[in-house]
């Protein structure tokens, strides 16, 4: 897998078309969850794509501290799911987090996670903050970076 790093307006369309996808195929149709993805808040997000064989297979957004939270913010962490054997969340995580630290000279990380998760973001330094809540009708808990 290929990571490329870009912001909103360096997006090609069918970057766009293919992140948005691949979005909505996990979070609405695998997760049974009817949310309003499309937020307006991609146009200010920083964009971590996994790319394979010319097709986004992993995905992150990230924000700048004081934006969603007073720490980096990383969200909308997706892996295709005939990709998730290899990997790729793990991949696609450390480059979100050095991304957020080159471009926003911090290494203090909030994210909202799906309580299933835990165990996955704690592999990348994050703990749990706070009792957990219901986004969109599924558990989650905030965690931050350690």
């Amino acid at each position: 897998m290929n990571i490329i790093i870009k912001t909103f307006d360096k997006l090609t369309i069918y970057e766009l078309h293919d992140i948005l996808q691949l979005r909505s195929e996990v979070f609405v149709v695998e997760q049974d969850c009817v949310y309003q993805d499309i937020d307006g808040k991609d146009a200010k997000a920083l964009h971590i794509i996994g790319m394979k064989k010319n097709k986004v297979v992993a995905y992150t957004r990230c924000f700048p501290p004081g934006y969603y939270f007073d720490q980096a913010a990383i969200g909308r962490v997706v892996v295709d799911s005939n990709e998730r054997k290899y990997g790729y969340g793990h991949d696609i995580m450390k480059a979100s987090k050095e991304a957020i630290k080159n471009r926003f000279d911090t290494e203090s990380i909030k994210l909202s996670a799906q309580t299933y998760l835990i165990k996955f973001y704690e592999s990348h330094g994050f703990h749990q903050i706070g009792e957990g809540y219901l986004e969109d009708g599924i558990p989650h808990v905030a965690m931050i970076t350690i």
